[in-house]
């Protein structure tokens, strides 16, 4: 009896030590909890019949049939193998219906067809204070040296991951800080101490927040785990992914961790709600899609919406489409975007068997999911990377992932460009249509300028730069010059009525600018700004009469 008891005891602290390291998900209905149940209950057949429950004895009936006795009761040989086949011939059904060639419109309509959008009108334009100039290892790097200047804070700690967002409607990176080991989590038990804020849009604007205790963590221990913390809060049955780090209007920290359930069988995973965990007090509460705070940026998580992306342009017209026709996919990167005040994963589109050529565009709501398509044809992000790069290969920076903006109504990449030391020294605009137009300088200002020039020396003089905020000016002509700018000759002048401000003019935009010389008087529109450079659109020489 006290046999029984102890095996029985041991039993029950194998699982719950099994429940507790590896913190599975034990609904059926997901791969990882069928594949789960499959094993324990081939392990539960298995002890029984070593334990004599299921007795091995095999006679010979009189008329030749071999019988097996379970237990005192007569059954054929395969019946002590349906308890351990059963599950498993379940499981591998499942996955293999599970499969695009048994339900091909499964993969393709997950992601429902996207609303077709005009880029100009639908994108904000570009606003040059709120670009967001830091990417994620750079805001990694400046929140290392933030932590740097607190030595005592540094050697208690580490970084994590930084996560983008908005706070109080000012785009940031926000970066958890984590005990640095087992022995600072014992000293340490209530929490590490704050987080750190990148500014997105300022190099130099970094915050540490203290006041605030990161309790739950992703490589914390016991039940400060942030996993198992969410698995014993009522998570073992539920579908749970992508672990975000998230600040309320107020600055308090959470931990957003999106629910989901497969859509066929099991595959296909979708987001159906997030668990809201409190990183101080561990406190949970659970939402559905309906239901999500406002203040939450993100729910869809990123690879989920990719491979829906992917499916939708592979299984366009079926599985056995081998011609390829109208297959399209995502480009090698993707990159997080804010638009009207909401999150977007932005991602190029290309035909399968393409290079550097995009043929539209997909942005999707990281919280609704709702897709926008844009026809736009052009160039893909790592394309117009190696072009900007190109452009200052004699200093040998690197780009970094561009966003996509609108500039004057124009579809343009924005990148950083970065030393060896990944500190930025220029920055670049590249059109997206054609990606051989480029500007770099070593202020945003510069490079929009100097972009905003070469587009319209390409001929593109139908743009809305600072959205159509021109003026007019008549005066003489003080100084006028001209001068080789990537491959097309630019002019340049001060006129006395605006003695402090050069006005630069594209050769395209006059044929008289050849001709042009101080003292001269001049009509010209101009797009307003703050800089002392100022881009000319119409161009008239009064002297000579054009």
């Amino acid at each position: 009896m006290k046999k029984k008891i102890l095996i029985g005891a041991g039993a029950v602290l194998f699982v719950l030590l099994f429940l507790f390291f590896a913190m599975p998900n034990l609904n059926p209905l997901y791969a990882e909890g069928a594949f789960l149940w499959c094993v324990v209950i081939s392990v539960v057949v298995a002890v029984l019949t070593l334990r004599g429950s299921f007795k091995l004895k095999t006679t010979t009936t009189p008329g030749g049939r071999t019988v097996i006795d379970f237990g005192g009761a007569k059954h054929p040989p395969f019946k002590r193998l349906v308890w351990v086949l059963l599950p498993w011939a379940v499981f591998v059904v499942v996955n293999v219906i599970s499969m695009p060639l048994f339900n091909s419109d499964a993969y393709k309509n997950q992601l429902t067809e996207p609303e077709e959008k005009v880029f100009s009108s639908d994108m904000q334009a570009i606003d040059v204070d709120s670009i967001p100039v830091v990417d994620k290892a750079l805001a990694a790097k400046l929140a290392d040296k933030k932590l740097g200047e607190k030595p005592s804070l540094g050697s208690q700690v580490v970084l994590g991951e930084p996560v983008i967002q908005t706070v109080n409607e000012e785009l940031v990176w926000v970066v958890p800080l984590y005990h640095s080991g087992l022995f600072k989590w014992v000293s340490n038990m209530d929490g590490s101490d704050g987080y750190i804020v990148v500014s997105a849009t300022n190099m130099r604007d970094v915050e540490y927040v203290e006041g605030y205790k990161i309790k739950y963590q992703p490589n914390a221990y016991l039940f400060d785990n942030l996993q198992r913390k969410i698995r014993f809060s009522g998570g073992f049955f539920t579908g749970i992914d992508d672990f975000s780090f998230e600040l309320d209007d107020t600055g308090r920290p959470y931990w957003v961790v999106t629910t989901y359930r497969n859509s066929w069988g099991f595959s296909l995973p979708e987001a159906d709600g997030i668990i809201l965990l409190d990183a101080q007090t561990g406190e949970t509460h659970r939402y559905g899609l309906d239901e999500i705070p406002e203040w939450v940026d993100r729910v869809q998580p990123e690879d989920f919406i990719i491979n829906q992306i992917n499916n939708m342009g592979e299984y366009v017209h079926g599985v056995f489409n081998f011609s390829n026709k109208d297959k399209f996919s995502t480009s090698e990167g993707h990159s997080i975007v804010y638009n009207g005040g909401r999150c977007y994963l932005f991602t190029g589109l290309t035909s399968v068997g393409s290079d550097d050529s995009a043929i539209g565009f997909m942005m999707v709501d990281m919280v609704t999911k709702q897709p926008y398509r844009y026809q736009i044809a052009g160039a893909t992000e790592t394309a117009a990377m190696s072009s900007a790069m190109g452009k200052v290969q004699n200093l040998k920076y690197t780009a970094s992932f561009p966003l996509i903006i609108n500039v004057g109504g124009e579809p343009t990449y924005f990148m950083t460009l970065k030393d060896n030391e990944g500190l930025v020294k220029q920055y670049a605009f590249v059109s997206v249509e054609d990606y051989l137009i480029v500007g770099t300088g070593e202020t945003i200002t510069d490079a929009l300028q100097s972009y905003e020039t070469n587009l319209q020396s390409g001929g593109d003089t139908d743009l809305n730069f600072d959205n159509n905020q021109t003026a007019v000016l008549e005066g003489t002509v003080l100084r006028f010059a001209s001068e080789q700018k990537d491959g097309n000759t630019v002019y340049r002048m001060l006129i006395d009525t605006m003695p402090d401000v050069i006005f630069e003019c594209p050769q395209n935009v006059s044929k008289a600018l050849a001709l042009t010389r101080e003292g001269d008087s001049v009509s010209l529109t101009y797009y307003e700004g703050d800089t002392p450079l100022l881009t000319v659109s119409e161009f008239k020489n009064n002297t000579l009469g054009q």
